[in-house]
């Protein structure tokens, strides 16, 4: 194994919900292995951008509203124009809603399935069309602990959570013989906005932290790896995997 293998360079990358946590940690890991990368953003990606470029690499940044099913299919299409090709597309963009079941109001609902999968799905498709005849490219989807286990008072979050890995095995199936590799990370509980709520429950932030072997919250730098990892060449055998990065909680 040479360390080459782990390199980006040459290669574009794309990466939503990059304005912080773990989507900006993606996107510097993946510069600072040599990559390219193009921000997938509603707004507020300055900081991310000029992170990227520190490392001399290209950053574009794209305005979208993950929502916008027209806006999403013309992502793509944009990145290819700019770049002439895309080799590796993270899905990262999430957002959480919390209600109990019972009331758990029906445009959460559908707010929550548009960004965390119908938005992943739209992604995933035209980045395989273009990977597949290209015969190269790495997809990696940002799943989830939750794609495991139902978690409370997130009916919505789990279930997208849980299509995430599924539909990241569906298509590693179709087109891991064609050279693109379909995978996908599952945080762990991770010190980000969306676990703020979390985070300041002293009774859930006291049982969340007892459970984890490691002893402490992640934090998005866990996450440079992981990516950069299931991004080159060193993963060129690795289809269809979800991987828990989570300081052992799935093995207590």
């Amino acid at each position: 194994m040479q360390m080459t293998n782990f390199s980006l360079s040459q290669k574009t990358a794309v990466v939503t919900g990059a304005a912080r946590g773990i989507g900006k940690a993606a996107a510097e890991g993946l510069a600072e292995a040599g990559a390219d990368v193009v921000l997938v953003q509603r707004s507020g990606a300055e900081e991310t951008k000029k992170a990227v470029e520190s490392f001399g690499r290209t950053c574009h940044v794209i305005q979208c509203d993950l929502q916008d099913s027209d806006a999403v299919k013309a992502v793509i299409p944009e990145v290819v124009d700019r770049f002439g090709t895309i080799d590796i597309l993270v899905n990262n963009a999430g957002i959480q809603k919390r209600h109990p079941a019972v009331d758990f109001p029906e445009e959460d609902w559908e707010l929550v399935m548009n960004i965390q999968l119908k938005a992943v799905w739209l992604l995933s498709q035209a980045a395989g069309r273009v990977m597949t005849e290209q015969g190269s490219g790495s997809i990696i989807s940002i799943a989830s602990l939750q794609s495991f286990q139902g978690g409370l008072f997130i009916p919505a979050y789990a279930s997208a959570k849980g299509a995430v890995a599924q539909l990241t095995k569906a298509l590693a199936n179709e087109w891991a013989s064609k050279g693109v590799n379909v995978n996908a990370v599952a945080p762990g509980y991770v010190a980000t906005d969306m676990n703020e709520a979390l985070i300041e429950d002293p009774v859930r932030s006291r049982q969340i932290m007892e459970r984890i072997p490691a002893g402490r919250w992640g934090q998005p730098e866990d996450f440079k790896g992981p990516v950069v990892f299931l991004a080159s060449e060193a993963a060129d055998f690795i289809h269809g995997h979800v991987l828990t990065v989570d300081g052992g909680w799935m093995g207590r």
